[in-house]
């Protein structure tokens, strides 16, 4: 008999739920469970350092739910952890790593940041629950909005429903013309759509392309 799915995926949200299909992509937020082989989630996040990481890295096997570790969390793709409010990680995903980086220079300060004042930054940005209006025709892809039909991710000329019960998209059927105009309710945190917006090459499921 199959064991049911750990909680353990992530939502565009943010929100870690308990749905079949792992993803591209592995994440840390800290240790988020409690007690050996729990699967127990205890806690949203123990530390503003939100990462996103390779499945597979220098043959590294990392605990799951073994105590005193971190929790492993996984992403459908790279739009829907930056929309949760992850970046990527420095040491695995070094050249993704430093894309961002440079990004982030080019759109805040000017100057190269540390990693720590961007988790700093982003986790103001996730934390804070008012919506946050951007025009549509400003949104890049990769970018996250909320809809009437679920969150979506932007792409091209149309939106990608990401449903939850399959933690994956719709099919195009059911795709969503993007506006010409008006705003749209954005859930990527904003320091991230600017990443988005200098070019930085988002990874976005083939089902929404």
């Amino acid at each position: 008999m199959r064991s049911p799915p750990a909680p353990n995926r992530v939502t565009p949200r943010g929100d870690i739920i308990a749905v079949a299909g792992r993803g591209a992509w592995m994440g840390n937020r800290g240790r988020l469970h409690e007690g050996r082989g729990s699967r127990d989630i205890v806690r949203n996040h123990q530390s503003k350092a939100w990462i996103t990481c390779e499945l597979k890295f220098r043959g590294r096997r990392a605990p799951q739910w073994a105590p005193n570790h971190y929790t492993q969390l996984f992403f459908l793709d790279e739009a829907v952890a930056f929309a949760a409010g992850h970046r990527p990680c420095a040491e695995c995903r070094r050249s993704a790593y430093n894309a961002y980086r440079r990004a982030w220079c080019e759109t805040h300060s000017g100057t190269t940041p540390y990693a720590k004042e961007m988790d700093s930054r982003l986790h103001v940005e996730r934390t804070d629950r008012s919506e946050k209006s951007l025009p549509w025709q400003i949104l890049p892809d990769g970018a996250f909005v909320s809809t009437v039909d679920g969150p979506a991710v932007v792409v091209g000329d149309n939106l990608a429903v990401w449903d939850e019960a399959d933690n994956a998209y719709r099919p195009d059927s059911h795709w969503l013309p993007r506006p010409a105009a008006g705003s749209a309710s954005v859930l990527t945190p904003l320091s991230t759509v600017a990443v988005l917006r200098a070019g930085y090459p988002v990874q976005i499921d083939p089902a929404a392309r």
